[in-house]
């Protein structure tokens, strides 16, 4: 465990910070982005079925030949894949395209609104982490009431709810939720897909001679919030690692807090739902 890592609810060590790869599409950009992640101290690396990129993260992974128990591996159920057989068949197929024997966390991607269909998912994620095939269970985009079905439908208390959260998103009230239960909040898209543009970011970014980005992850880590944002620009992820060596003071902190607007970039978890195959429903 490192200063910058966080203590999910069962002891696992979880890193404050990642590297998300969503839309990493190339082999080429995949092992520059890794390699200038894992050098910049990155420890934790964030893929999903759903990005179709698991067997690009693997390969870069392997030709840095970076020793396994040192880094944190996490994927995600894609919405065709929910249910128990599905999990099951659609897990082995990750580990292979990823090229390990185990995952450090495994999410469910979308909760949908089908709630037999949540418990025979997590019935099938509790089964993987008591066979020691992921270390740890978990969920993306989950509200209140999703987790509450599978507190009452399951026996495993997720690890981790991996929610778009940045200034304009701030989920606060969620993450006060997540919290209680002692579960770990993870941001994705915690810069907004860089709509940094804001006043009161652009205004603290001066006052602390820091980058707008580095303000808006300082907020979430200084949260308690751990962070993936994603980049295949070497100066953009060194610029992303570079938020431990500085704190906001808390008027600062509750100015961003203030900037939250309630406007999703993308799916709403309240009404989002998807059919047995994956496919959007509305």
């Amino acid at each position: 465990m490192t200063n910058h890592d966080i203590l999910l609810n069962n002891g696992v060590a979880m890193p404050l910070l990642g590297l998300g790869v969503f839309r990493t599409a190339s082999q080429e950009e995949m092992d520059h982005a890794v390699q200038w992640a894992w050098e910049a101290g990155y420890r934790s690396f964030d893929t999903a079925q759903m990005y179709g990129n698991e067997d690009l993260l693997g390969n870069a992974l392997q030709t840095l030949a970076l020793p396994r128990r040192q880094f944190f591996l996490t994927s995600k159920i894609n919405l065709g894949n929910m249910g128990y057989r599905r999990v099951l068949s659609s897990f082995q197929e990750s580990l292979d395209r990823l090229q390990t024997d185990h995952l450090d966390l495994l999410l469910i991607h979308w909760p949908g609104q089908q709630r037999e269909r949540l418990a025979d998912t997590w019935r099938a994620m509790e089964e993987l982490y008591s066979a020691g095939k992921v270390r740890a269970i978990g969920v993306s985009n989950f509200l209140p009431r999703h987790l509450d079905w599978l507190a009452e439908d399951g026996t495993v208390v997720p690890a981790v709810n991996q929610v778009e959260r940045n200034p304009q998103m701030n989920q606060n009230h969620l993450l006060a939720f997540c919290r209680q239960r002692g579960i770990q909040m993870e941001a994705w898209s915690p810069l907004r897909r860089g709509d940094l543009g804001n006043g009161t970011v652009l205004g603290l970014a001066e006052k602390y001679c820091r980058t707008p980005a580095q303000i808006v992850l300082r907020w979430n880590v200084q949260s308690g919030v751990a962070v993936i944002p994603k980049s295949v620009h070497r100066e953009r992820i060194l610029e992303n690692a570079a938020i431990f060596d500085f704190t906001l003071e808390p008027e600062d902190m509750s100015l961003l807090d203030g900037l939250h607007t309630g406007r999703h970039t993308s799916h709403d978890p309240e009404t989002f739902d998807f059919d047995d195959e994956g496919n959007f429903l509305t």
